[in-house]
């Protein structure tokens, strides 16, 4: 026999050379189909996969060399307010509740509700009439008064006459004249009695003793009103007016050191409101401390000019104390905080960034006061440092706002 090569066809064939295959063979040839399919499709996906990782690397280096997109500020240095800062009570300059100094019935009302006045304005009006009867009588006794008051004084010249020529005794001239002291000692009174009727028609126009804003209405007219009992109005000045605040005691040797070199600045503002502060002077510093808060309480006098403080308001106040020079100052949010303390990002030429360690002080209108470790002119980041390391390269969204005001700062100095 020779030599017999069994070809795959071979293997698929039947034992008698027909050429069918068997169902075994059918079965293993299926198989090696599928499994090199599979074979085909894991290298293709792997292919696939190459080319988008191959992608994804070759954009990854353009995104880094683009920075981390942050907004900046320029460090200032300039000079700052020592303040102390409370929460204030606007108070009338003055608080009057006008109540009526004769008696009778309200007959006029000269002004509405809550209607600013002037001093002098007329408020109310009463019954008059009384009080100029009251006044004729008084000076109806007085003209008579004075006439008989006259009288005895020219009886007692004459009887003075009388006494010097021994034509009347001594006696009669000193009698004659005490009737006539006497006389004129009720015309005295007569005059007293027709001031006090002219002023109690006086008070019968009831004016306004200051300007301000009236209150409430307590009587109508047509109420009898009883003298210095019934309450007709209260009037409020606001002009000036007071802003009431309070203090740590522990601040009471600053204030009245500052205060003796000159007078001390108070600013209010509303909360919530952008408006430019209202500037008053500090005027009344309370002579004891509360024993059960230790806050002292304090008055800052406002012109007021206005309007804008009203009586019963709570303000934002600010007590200027002195003015610190040359302070460093970075915006607030630019500050953060981690595991070795307070840190800012600072801007390099190169434009990477640095990490600076700070002692961050007091805070002014969104600015806070460094104690070391910048200088004025430097650029710090403001907004996007949580994706920031050191020596990360940044790209800047924004103009530092502060080159302007700087300039501006360094120009007026």
């Amino acid at each position: 026999m020779g030599n017999h090569f069994i070809t795959p066809k071979d293997r698929l064939s039947a034992p008698d050379g027909t050429g069918a295959a068997s169902p075994r063979s059918r079965r293993l040839l299926r198989w090696g189909c599928a499994a090199g399919g599979c074979f085909a499709i894991v290298i293709a996906v792997a292919a696939l996969g190459g080319c988008k990782r191959s992608e994804a690397e070759g954009r990854t280096p353009s995104a880094a060399d683009a920075g981390v997109p942050v907004s900046v500020a320029e460090v200032q240095q300039r000079d700052v307010p020592v303040q102390l800062r409370a929460i204030g009570t606007v108070e009338a300059y003055r608080i009057v509740s006008i109540k009526s100094q004769v008696q009778g019935e309200l007959t006029e009302i000269c002004f509405n509700e809550g209607q600013y006045v002037n001093q002098g304005d007329v408020l109310f009006k009463i019954d008059a009439r009384p009080y100029e009867v009251a006044l004729r009588l008084a000076e109806a006794t007085l003209a008579k008064d004075s006439a008989l008051a006259k009288d005895a004084e020219a009886e007692a010249v004459w009887m003075k006459d009388l006494v010097g020529s021994e034509a009347a005794a001594q006696r009669e001239g000193e009698k004659a004249r005490a009737a006539a002291d006497a006389a004129w000692a009720q015309v005295d009174a007569d005059k007293a009695a027709v001031d006090n009727a002219k002023l109690d028609l006086e008070w019968c126009t009831i004016k306004a003793p200051f300007e301000g804003y009236t209150g409430s209405l307590m009587v109508h007219r047509g109420a009898i009103l009883k003298s210095r009992e019934t309450e007709l109005i209260s009037l409020n000045q606001v002009r000036p007016v007071y802003v009431t605040f309070s203090v740590p005691e522990n601040q009471l040797g600053d204030i009245k050191a500052n205060s003796a070199i000159g007078s001390l600045e108070v600013d209010a503002t509303f909360p919530g409101e952008e408006e430019p502060p209202i500037r008053g002077t500090l005027s009344f510093l309370d002579n004891q401390a509360d024993r059960t808060t230790g806050m002292i309480r304090l008055k800052g006098t406002f012109a007021n000019e206005d309007k804008r403080l009203w009586p019963g308001q709570f303000v934002n106040v600010a007590l200027t104390l002195a003015q610190e020079h040359g302070a460093v100052l970075v915006p607030t949010q630019a500050i953060q905080t981690g595991q070795k303390g307070q840190y800012v990002f600072v801007v390099k030429e190169d434009q990477t960034v640095e990490m600076r360690t700070v002692t961050p002080g007091r805070e002014v209108d969104g600015w806070t006061v460094v104690g070391g470790g910048l200088e004025a002119g430097q650029t710090v980041v403001t907004d996007g440092q949580l994706r920031l390391v050191p020596g990360a390269r940044i790209q800047q969204k924004n103009v530092p706002p502060a080159s302007t005001q700087s300039a501006t700062t360094k120009a007026s100095s």
